[in-house]
């Protein structure tokens, strides 16, 4: 059954089991109440176990995913877009604060270790209850992953409401979709399902609306579950998996360029070129959480299997780079976290926990070369097949102590020790200290001053095991040999920020510096298009964010914008990707790291008039780092761009729930902009943000 058909027949199902959840909840009234009642209370705990006190926090509700253009169709990486500091990239990247990557995502306080996914999303926008995004100087619970920590609460059953949707419109974008969620006696569960398939499925990467071969199909699918055991404990289940096919978009008019032949060829129009990737992650979580007057802890065990397959074309890989690779990449990660509260006294709340990870990687690797001479002339027009397949482990260990002192009403210090150890290509580890003080002078006033020291390694699954020397005397050797294993980055963190309420207006502003040795950032080096870790040897990122969120009656509005610069110098791992000169330069001098954006500003805005809400949004860049001909590497920067989008939505009563209808305007002004240009240090090739598309969009609450 076609991914279409199977996410209609869902639909169907839902529909009848809503009826039959429905009766039920009618009969069961009373004790609904009082389990509901006990659930938002283990809720309210489970948050006390790990809050943001002194960090930064920028919560999006659903309400706010509701009115962005496209709601819950929207991608989960263009939502937090809209927070503060954070900037887009190519690929569906995301830098929060001048880093890279460096986004821990967590459920329901959980994490979800990383994966392989490059350019797909993981988690749907419509699982959740709330995004939250915390940076800043992180509390002692949070580690590894310090840029950003994205959690999100998912939507539980105990709401018992059912809905089903079909969405769609240009570049060939059709979603259809269904989500239910339900309670029987003290358990619940929560589940959604969805499909898309577009004919834009990455960046195109010379402007075009239509993109050649660029289709993309991707399955999603969530599921929730949870068991109230009494009225101080509880279980609970995630479940989900995202599957992605991936075609690799083509610049047409583009012939061979390296005077290369194989078999006989020397020519291959660059419109027929014929890539693939695909992309899986299925993941699992398991939680036990208790609460009793003084003390909540919650105890869990969580999976993930991420797997990534690569398939060239071989002839004209071949002809075009000089080499044609199939990769398959897969980890698999098991994990354990242990974390509580006790409330030792009016002034002291102690908080502790134990995080432990074990991940194994598989790469299998199959590429043809051509043989070159010592001069690098090609010597046989005959392919030659070189096999590369490895595998590792790594393993995880973290635990950290804090302590949240209520010195004054008005004055609250919470600090604490974080260890971390890293056994992976390096072993490597860090006692952390993390202090954080929040004042609040007066009522709607907060200001919070905080230090984090900051131990980041990096990202397992995507470290290249590449063996170089089998390469040599082909066309796909490398520009140097050298190839130190990545290390772990280790940062100071500093950040000062202020909050001022003022009625239905909140004001925000802050500020923070970070400087860092052997500075991590990730490239797209080789032919799979898989990111790659490396060092700079020192580095820093500095910046000033200023926040605005406006809600009165009908009428919702926010506004950010923030200034921010990054630099590194040396680069002391995985030098062999770079070409000499190259490194040479940025061996002794400061440059833009590849992903600096001067300035980054979104805003939108919701009005509800009766049944009908008119919502739009829009973000600016002033454009990612571009390396132009002849000068320093990353000393340039695209042009910036404005992309303003706008909706329209209308609900209609009916029997049994509301019918709304949606109309989506995406990119209303039809901006043509260039995310990348394919210069850059560890860049690929270009990339262009989405042009003008209509969408419309039908959906039922049950």
């Amino acid at each position: 059954m076609s991914p279409k058909l199977l996410l209609l027949a869902a639909a169907s199902t839902v529909s009848l089991a809503a009826s039959a959840a429905h009766a039920q909840a009618v009969s069961d009234t009373g004790q609904v109440s009082e389990v509901v009642v006990t659930a938002q209370r283990l809720d309210a705990a489970r948050s006390a176990i790990e809050p943001s006190l002194g960090a930064t926090s920028y919560v999006l509700p659903k309400a706010f995913i509701t009115n962005l253009p496209g709601g819950a169709n929207t991608q989960l990486n263009q939502v937090v877009l809209q927070a503060p500091g954070v900037a887009q990239d190519s690929f569906g990247q995301l830098h929060v604060r001048g880093d890279h990557g460096n986004i821990q995502y967590r459920l329901n306080n959980v994490i979800l270790p990383e994966g392989l996914q490059v350019f797909g999303q993981t988690l749907s926008p419509r699982l959740a209850q709330s995004i939250q995004l915390v940076t800043g100087a992180l509390p002692a619970q949070y580690g590894l992953r310090t840029a950003g920590i994205i959690n999100i609460t998912t939507k539980s059953g105990f709401k018992t409401e059912g809905e089903a949707s079909l969405y769609g419109g240009g570049a060939g974008v059709i979603t259809p979709s269904a989500e239910y969620g339900g309670s029987f006696g003290r358990s619940s569960a929560f589940g959604s399902l969805s499909y898309t398939g577009t004919d834009v499925g990455i960046e195109s990467p010379d402007g075009s609306a239509r993109p050649v071969h660029d289709h993309s199909d991707q399955l999603q699918g969530f599921g929730y579950f949870d068991h109230i055991l009494n009225d101080e404990s509880r279980v609970s289940a995630i479940v989900g998996t995202s599957q992605q096919s991936f075609e690799i978009p083509n610049t047409p008019g583009l012939q061979p360029d390296l005077g290369l032949t194989v078999r006989g060829q020397t020519a291959f129009p660059s419109a027929r070129l014929n890539e693939r990737q695909r992309e899986g992650t299925t993941y699992a979580i398991g939680t036990y959480q208790r609460s009793t007057e003084r003390f909540t802890g919650q105890a869990s065990v969580f999976t993930r299997y991420s797997a990534l397959r690569y398939s060239p074309d071989w002839q004209g890989e071949l002809l075009y780079n000089g080499i044609a690779q199939a990769a398959r990449k897969t980890d698999l990660a098991l994990g354990l976290q242990l974390e509580g509260v006790y409330n030792l006294n009016d002034a002291h709340t102690v908080r502790g926990g134990l995080v432990l990870q074990h991940d194994r990687t598989t790469s299998k690797t199959n590429a043809q070369v051509l043989p070159v001479d010592a001069a690098g002339v090609q010597t046989s027009d005959q392919p030659l097949t070189i096999v590369d397949n490895g595998r590792r482990t790594a393993t995880t260990y973290s635990v950290f102590l804090q302590d949240e002192w209520k010195i004054a009403d008005a004055l609250t210090l919470n600090y604490g020790l974080r260890f971390d150890e890293v056994e992976a290509f390096r072993t490597e580890s860090q006692l952390s200290p993390r202090v954080n003080l929040v004042w609040t002078p007066a009522e709607g006033t907060s200001v919070h001053l905080g230090y984090a020291r900051y131990f980041t390694p990096p990202a397992f699954e995507l470290v290249a095991s590449q063996t170089i020397a089998r390469f040599a005397g082909t066309t796909a050797e490398p520009p140097g040999t050298l190839n130190d294993a990545p290390r772990a980055e280790r940062s100071h963190y500093f950040d000062l920020g202020v909050e001022q309420k003022l009625g239905g207006l909140t004001l925000g502003a802050d500020a923070y510096y970070k400087k860092s040795r052997n500075l991590l950032d990730e490239g797209q080096f080789g032919a799979p298009i898989i990111l790659t870790p490396f060092n700079y040897r020192e580095g820093y990122a500095k910046g000033v964010e200023l926040s605005a969120n406006y809600t009165r009656g009908p009428l919702s509005a926010y506004g950010n914008l923030a200034l921010s610069q990054a630099e590194g110098r040396g680069i002391v791992s995985s030098q062999f990707n770079f070409d000499p000169d190259e490194l040479a330069y940025i061996q002794g001098h400061w440059i833009h790291l590849d992903h600096d954006q001067t300035i980054t500003a979104s805003a939108g805005a919701a009005y509800r008039l009766g049944e009908t809400r008119l919502s739009g949004d829009v973000i600016y860049g002033s454009g990612l780092r571009a390396t132009p001909a002849g000068a320093a590497p990353n000393s340039g920067h695209l042009p910036a761009y404005t992309q303003v989008n706008l909706a329209v939505s209308h609900d209609i009563e009916l029997k049994g729930g509301p019918l709304t209808v949606r109309c989506d305007l995406i990119n209303a002004f039809d901006e043509k902009y260039q995310i990348r240009d394919g210069s850059g240090v560890g860049v690929g090739a270009p990339q262009w943000g989405p042009r003008r598309g209509v969408f419309v969009g039908v959906s039922k609450t049950f």
